[in-house]
């Protein structure tokens, strides 16, 4: 076994964990000039973004634009043209002014301008021109077009690019293309008329960066700074620190407090695992489990209310529908999510025969709310404002002062303006390589609506689920499953492995906004309630963040737990498989959303209860074990059960409860006989 008694990270050490593993977060070392010039216009992008929310009044375009201009040319200063996670001092030489490359500053100059070429034209001149663009504005949108591709494979990586590359060059030469995927092709000028403007680029993608998802990704980063985090971490070790294999009940617990504020899996699984990583190990969980558990944990960030991820911002903009609805529809599937985990690692404890935290390693509750409990005031009234219907950018505005004001009057760890300051150009630093993603997004999401790919897709997918059906339901025994019914499944499963493969390479945002746009086709023809669809795509892409061969926020855990990172991406995926189930189940029962169409509180209770039994039996079925070791054959009864549960009902939770029982009851006797 490896060794337990590594000593923890530093500070530094976690941080270029976090650069190594999340590119998003690879920023280039720059001087004290450069750092103060950028550092400056991170905090007026922060300023810019809030007054915007709270009392300027800016039209819609041209708020898009100012917000892609700080987008696009802080992407150049803040990302190298090539990423040398070696290089950890400025570079110096005349190419260089305090370790930026000129050349880069001169790209970011023309990023900014290009960007703000057609939002600072005059409304009705730039009416007119649409659908005719003039020689400057094919132009100035190529340039854009270029830089927007430059800036998201600087701060993300080549995969999101080349994708976009491929729709682009799927727009212009749309008559090679095979099958129901051909149509006539788009010349250059109409192709960047259908991309340059608020069906592309400018379009809903970056239109939910610049009204929403920074104010929130601004909001955690001042909440975690006036110890918001810390309380949540104290907290979930005081509520499971001291049963067994407590640290990682605690593990579970604390990412999911630290998602409802930090929508990134990776920064999560650092933070959180940071602390709780070598507790785990401590109290006897091997390396790459305690790794693992965190990995898994922190990547329901996203899919956890009150904030999520941008996704559900974006979901908001795509739907036409209140951010509360978002909310409550992600409340029960985020539940599952940490109930399987948590069912997985109870198996494992059990099964070890591990120990909890002892009276002197947890923390005192008194000492915890006397010293941080002004910290959960910010959310708090984040969540009335939510809930009482005011808009996503309104409550953040007022929960960002409720963050300064309680950061400046806290007793212990005051804030400064400096602090302050600190704070401001961290929160848009975050948000630059998930701005550059959503621009880059806007460049598929045109070519989709410019070419009808979406319902090309969509036929597609249909048509080879159909094939499937019609073999499967051949040599299907029982009744009860119909040929619609077999296409529909087959169908989620196409998509489902869509999602996965996509995100293995690609941020889950951007994952969910291309797989939307791709199959709402398909989910049409299914007659599936658009925010069932939404979900269901959405829910699989953040799967893929603990999927391998690409699972980066298991990575980041191996690197804190000192693991194989292959083996721990796997038994990431373990822990996380049960989960797996739950978009099947909301979609043949989206009852379990809270705000779907049909809803019945008798359908959501038997929904639930069909679900945490779904999840409870995959888990005992991939842990082996319940109260004792199970047989392999006995794996694989418990598996198969399992999946009778994803299409929820009186009927199948009756059939699996009855075909659970004799395991049950071998278990009971083998535990009385040992």
């Amino acid at each position: 076994m490896a060794d337990h008694s590594r000593a923890e990270l530093t500070e530094a050490q976690l941080l270029e964990l976090e650069r190594k593993y999340d590119s998003e977060s690879a920023f280039r070392p720059m001087g004290k000039k450069m750092g103060f010039i950028v550092a400056s216009i991170l905090v007026a992008m922060s300023v810019y973004h809030f007054s915007v929310a709270g009392f300027l009044l800016v039209r819609e375009l041209l708020q898009f634009g100012i917000h892609l201009a700080f987008v696009l040319g802080l992407t150049f200063l803040l990302f190298s043209w090539r990423k040398d996670l070696s290089v950890t001092s400025p570079p110096k030489g005349w190419m260089y002014f305090d370790g930026v490359n000129i050349l880069d500053i001169v790209l970011a100059t023309l990023a900014v301008a290009a960007a703000l070429y057609l939002p600072l034209l005059p409304p009705a001149e730039a009416a007119a021109r649409a659908g005719n663009p003039s020689l400057t504005d094919t132009f100035m949108g190529s340039v854009v077009l270029l830089f927007t591709l430059e800036a998201a494979r600087r701060s993300i990586g080549y995969t999101l690019p080349l994708i976009a590359g491929i729709f682009v060059l799927y727009a212009l030469f749309g008559q090679s293309a095979p099958g129901l995927l051909r149509h006539g092709g788009v010349p250059w000028a109409g192709f960047i008329d259908g991309i340059y403007g608020t069906q592309g680029i400018y379009g809903i993608a970056i239109g939910a960066m610049a009204k929403y998802v920074f104010l929130f990704i601004l909001f955690g980063v001042l909440a975690s700074r006036i110890g918001l985090g810390q309380l949540f971490i104290d907290l979930a070790t005081i509520a499971a620190g001291r049963y067994s294999g407590g640290p990682a009940k605690v593990a579970i617990c604390a990412s999911a407090f630290m998602g409802s504020i930090s929508g990134s899996s990776i920064a999560n699984t650092v933070t959180t695992g940071a602390l709780t990583i070598p507790a785990m190990k401590k109290v006897g969980y091997p390396p790459h489990f305690a790794g693992a558990t965190e990995a898994t944990s922190s990547t329901g960030g996203q899919i956890t209310p009150p904030v999520m991820g941008a996704a559900a911002f974006i979901m908001v903009d795509f739907l036409g529908i209140p951010l509360r609805d978002v909310l409550a529809a992600a409340l029960f599937p985020a539940f599952l999510h940490y109930f399987g985990i948590f069912v997985m690692v109870h198996l494992e404890a059990k099964k070890l025969g591990l120990r909890g935290l002892s009276a002197e390693e947890m923390p005192k509750l008194a000492a915890v709310l006397r010293v941080n409990w002004l910290a959960a005031a910010p959310l708090i009234i984040l969540v009335y404002m939510i809930l009482s219907g005011r808009t996503p950018d309104y409550a953040a505005v007022y929960a960002i002062i409720a963050c300064v004001v309680v950061g400046f009057i806290k007793p212990r760890e005051r804030m400064t303006l400096h602090g302050l300051w600190d704070a401001l150009a961290a929160g848009a630093r975050s948000t630059i390589a998930i701005g550059s993603a959503a621009a880059c997004v806007g460049i598929i999401v045109g070519v989709i609506t410019l070419t009808g790919t979406g319902f090309r897709v969509g036929a597609i997918v249909i048509q080879t689920a159909n094939d499937f059906a019609a073999v499967v339901s051949s040599l299907w025994p029982f009744s009860f499953f119909d040929l619609q019914q077999w296409a529909l499944f087959f169908s989620l499963v196409l998509v489902a492995l869509a999602c996965i493969v996509m995100g293995a390479g690609v941020p889950t945002t951007a994952t969910y906004i291309i797989l939307v746009s791709v199959t709402a086709g398909a989910f049409q023809i299914l007659n599936v309630e658009p925010l069932v669809a939404h979900f269901f795509v959405f829910y699989y892409g953040v799967l893929a963040d603990i999927t391998p061969p690409v699972a980066l926020a298991a990575y980041a855990a191996a690197g804190i737990a000192g693991s194989n990172p292959f083996k721990t991406g796997n038994t990431a995926f373990r822990l996380g498989i049960a989960k797996a189930l739950v978009p099947f189940v909301f979609v043949y029962s989206p009852a379990l959303l809270l705000v779907a169409d049909g809803f019945t509180w008798w359908a959501f209770t038997y929904t639930l209860a069909g679900a945490m039994l779904g999840i409870a039996s995959l888990g005992i079925a991939f842990s082996g074990f319940l109260f004792v070791p199970l047989h392999q054959i006995e794996r694989w009864y418990v598996a198969a059960v399992a999946l009778l549960f994803i299409a929820p009902g009186v009927i199948t939770l009756s059939i699996g409860l009855a075909l659970l029982l004799p395991i049950l009851l071998l278990q009971l006797h083998r535990l009385k006989q040992a």
